[in-house]
């Protein structure tokens, strides 16, 4: 089946451009309104059934694992990098601005595949190559996977977990960003760092960690 790629101009036609509070260094087209661009995308597909766009927000477990990717206590520097999980390539694009060798970033939402490449665009980086679920088969040959809000559900967290276990039996470094959320089982992980990620809705912050698979 071929893959559908959906049009660079959507996403800018749909989105506004925001630094995340966390990652300014980063500019990204983000959702205002997030019901209007779900609709809008389920127009563009001609009817329902559209996933939510994940892809139009900067999570706060996006936020910061970017964050501890720039300032270095996730060391990305001459490494291959898998972003799992891209939604809108924040991390894929701190990884690049922090001297990554390479990164592959992975979604199934082919509106996040595409939001990535114009997210990229706009930060003037390269060295992202997008693809979309890589769950399914086995880790392909990185040295580091970056994971942010991947475990937002008990079926996600299902997939994930097998995978990130794969991962690092084959040696790769392990970091997941996280906001709390209750599918993890923070008893495997340790914590690197802990950040207040400002809401993206109103006042108030979110506690995140980003912890790393032993």
């Amino acid at each position: 089946m071929t893959a559908r790629i959906v049009p660079s101009g959507f996403v800018r036609a749909h989105t506004q451009v925001r630094r995340p509070s966390l990652v300014p260094e980063v500019r990204l087209h983000v959702a205002d309104d997030v019901v209007a661009l779900w609709e809008a995308m389920e127009d563009a597909a001609g009817g329902a059934g559209e996933d939510p766009p994940f892809w139009a927000a900067a999570w706060p477990g996006g936020q910061a694992l970017a964050r501890a990717v720039l300032d270095g206590a996730v060391p990305v520097s001459g490494r291959r990098v898998l972003d799992l999980g891209s939604g809108s390539g924040l991390v894929a694009v701190a990884a690049v601005l922090a001297g990554a060798r390479h990164v592959l970033a992975s979604d199934v939402d082919p509106f996040s595949r595409t939001a990535v490449g114009v997210n990229a665009g706009l930060n003037g980086v390269r060295g992202i190559s997008v693809v979309g679920d890589v769950l399914h088969r086995e880790p392909p040959a990185v040295d580091v996977v970056l994971a942010g809000d991947v475990c937002y559900d008990r079926e996600m967290t299902g997939r994930v977990l097998p995978f990130l276990d794969r991962a690092r039996a084959r040696g790769c470094e392990v970091l997941v960003g996280d906001p709390g959320r209750p599918y993890l089982p923070h008893e495997r992980l340790e914590p690197v760092t802990v950040l207040d990620v400002p809401e993206t809705e109103g006042p108030g912050v979110r506690r995140t960690t980003v912890w790393r698979l032993p």
